[in-house]
Formats: structure tokens, sequence, C-alpha cells
């Protein structure tokens, strides 16, 4: 599902995502080959591993090659090192960041190689999620306190005996393992691999209406294909989260933020203006993915039908 024109990612950017993290070296320091790499009018995008992200980039990278002449390069990077690399320079821009105060104090507010570009426009959340044809046969099924009864019916191969939790890319934020513990449950967290492979089998079940539970988030196109109905975890409240190992509430909703390595934000010119600017809806997300995920576009054609029939909506991020 990931697009097709992504750069390969580089041997220093693959040994970044290996190293750096909770108790990294700073590397902040290393000048880069990657951004920048065809002088002013070059930009160079981060990518994440999943299909709204991809349609974040797909559109600001039409536009800022068709309405205002850059070249753009695209690298897809994991989550946390996303942000070594934007700090670095070796990105310029992160257009989907779902929450990492760790790197927003580290890089933002101490050393000031990144900067907050403004609000996406999308709120995201993450939840536990099953299929609304389950709901429909047990009612009770989508609070967290019902969910031990129910176990039994999500049991796999995988799940050793348990109910299974499905997630999806091990690269993703997650608190379900330590959930699942402290609120007693009795499921396994298995991991699909990735949203592709997460998706072909949260279709797969549904397409037999079998039973499953499932770590997911919104936005996300597959739910317009898959009706789905959250489950209530105890509720979110600020800071009940602040310890990973002992976390027993739902997660929180998220504000999606942009962030510009800084000195791209200084000298960027109307790319980072541009960027700063671009601010789109749920809806709008949701529709590109559609396009790249169940129609099977290209990133770029799906970018340009969206362009092509919203113009009131993008002309106001143009410098």
């Amino acid at each position: 599902m990931r697009r097709r024109l992504l750069t390969t990612l580089p041997v220093g950017l693959a040994v970044l995502a290996l190293t750096t993290g909770c108790g990294a070296a700073d590397m902040t320091k290393q000048a880069s080959p990657f951004a920048h790499a065809g002088g002013g009018k070059s930009v160079t995008l981060s990518v994440q591993s999943w299909v709204g992200a991809e349609s974040n980039v797909a559109v600001a990278q039409y536009l800022l090659e068709h309405e205002l002449g850059y070249r753009v390069d695209t690298v897809q990077v994991d989550e946390v090192p996303a942000w070594d690399a934007l700090s670095q320079g070796r990105v310029d821009a992160l257009l989907e960041d779902w929450g990492h105060p760790d790197q927003e104090k580290r890089y933002v507010d101490d050393k000031k190689t990144i900067t907050r570009a403004g609000d996406l426009g999308v709120t995201g959340h993450i939840g536990w999620f099953v299929p609304t044809y389950l709901v429909k046969q047990h009612p009770d099924i989508t609070d967290w306190r019902n969910l031990n009864k129910y176990a039994s019916l999500f049991r796999t191969a995988e799940s050793g005996g348990k109910g299974q939790l499905m997630d999806g890319s091990p690269s993703y934020v997650t608190n379900d393992k330590a959930l699942v513990k402290n609120l007693k449950l009795n499921y396994q967290v298995v991991f699909a691999g990735s949203e592709a492979a997460q998706i072909t089998q949260m279709k797969q079940f549904a397409k037999e209406k079998k039973p499953f539970l499932t770590y997911w988030y919104s936005p996300q196109w597959l739910f317009k294909k898959v009706p789905m109905t959250e489950v209530k975890l105890p509720q979110y409240k600020k800071g009940c989260d602040a310890d990973a190992a002992k976390i027993a509430c739902a997660y929180p909703r998220t504000p999606l933020q942009k962030y510009l390595n800084a000195d791209f934000a200084r000298s960027g010119g109307k790319a980072a203006e541009f960027l700063k600017r671009f601010r789109w809806t749920t809806d709008d997300q949701n529709e590109v993915s559609l396009m790249i995920a169940q129609d099977k576009l290209s990133p770029d054609e799906a970018a340009k039908k969206w362009v092509d029939s919203h113009p009131a909506v993008w002309k106001k991020w143009l410098p």
C-alpha cells in the first residue's frame, strides 16, 4: 500500500532507524546529503507508514511541483526516527505527527532544530474496534469490562489460547500490551506487520463475518468499507498515560501537527510558507486515501484528482 515513487531508504537513514530513540546519541549536528539536494528549489518530505500520511505528502508534493515549481523528494521513515531525520535536516518537513512529547521537547523546545508548523486540520484518535456486525450480535461487547467474557471469540492460531488483539506495525506507538496487562484482560497482542497486512486481515474477517478485535485509528478510509464500533476503554484523563508501564486508560484524541526543520523554516521560501498553510479536513484526507488504497490509483493520480476538484481549498495554501 505504500507509494511506489518513494525513494529507497538511504543507508544513513537505515542506520538511523536502528540507532535512534530513547537514549540515542545526539546526531543533530550531522550534515545532510539529502535535504536541499537540488538547491533552493528542492524539498524533501518525510512519509509515515500509513496511507493517511501518504495522502498528505501526495497532495503537498503535487502542488509544490505543479504550482510552485519545486522538485520534491520523499523518504519513508518510522515515527520516532522521522524526528531525528528532521532535526538533522535529512528531511525538511513532517506533515502528520500523532504526538511525541519527548521528541518535541528535545528538538523544538531545547535544541530548536525543529519548528512547529501548525495543525494539519485533522484530529487523530487511536482505539480498539470491533466490527459493527458483531456489536449487533453482542451489544455489550463495546465495554472493555466485558471483553474477557468474549475472549474465546477472538482466539487465533497466533494468540496462544487467549483472545487476539490485532495490532499493525510494531513500529507504531501503541499502549496495547500495557493495557492488556493492567486491565487484566485475557488477550494477546498480535502484530499483523504493517497497515496493509492489518487491512487485508480485517477485510477477510469482514468478508466471512468473523469476530475480530483490533487496534485502529481515525481518520482511516477503511471505516467506509468495514463499519467498526469502538470499544470503550477507561476514560482518558490528562496524565493517565505518563507512565508507559502503568497505562490503564484510553488513547487521547490528538490534533495532528506539522513540523519543519528549523533551517528550512527560515530559508525554505515559498515551499516552507506553503507547508505552514497546508491544512485540510478528515474528509479531504480520507478521499485521497480511498483513491490510493481502495481504487489503486497512484499517489500522484489521486493527488491530481483531488486537486482538480478542490481548488477552493488548496488555493488558500499558496503563498
